[in-house]
């Protein structure tokens, strides 16, 4: 499963707020921030923080991707 964060960047951007501003509001480490940079899956706890803080649903900050063909292993294929 793979995942990307570019709805919460976008929502970033339309609040003119800043990656260093969400991790002081929503008590998020710099290194999820990283994680999050480089569409990384975090723990659900951190994108309800950072929902709650923002005021806004999971699926305004993240969108779960389909696996590509290449990705599946030879056990989904069984």
């Amino acid at each position: 499963m793979a995942v990307s964060y570019k709805r919460l960047f976008k929502l970033m951007i339309d609040k003119k707020m800043r990656k260093k501003d969400l991790c002081e509001l929503a008590g998020v480490s710099t290194s999820t921030m990283s994680k999050m940079g480089r569409d990384e899956i975090v723990s659900l706890e951190v994108i309800d923080r950072i929902c709650q803080k923002l005021n806004c649903n999971i699926e305004d900050v993240l969108e779960i991707l389909p696996d590509s063909p290449d990705s599946r292993t030879s056990r989904d294929v069984e």
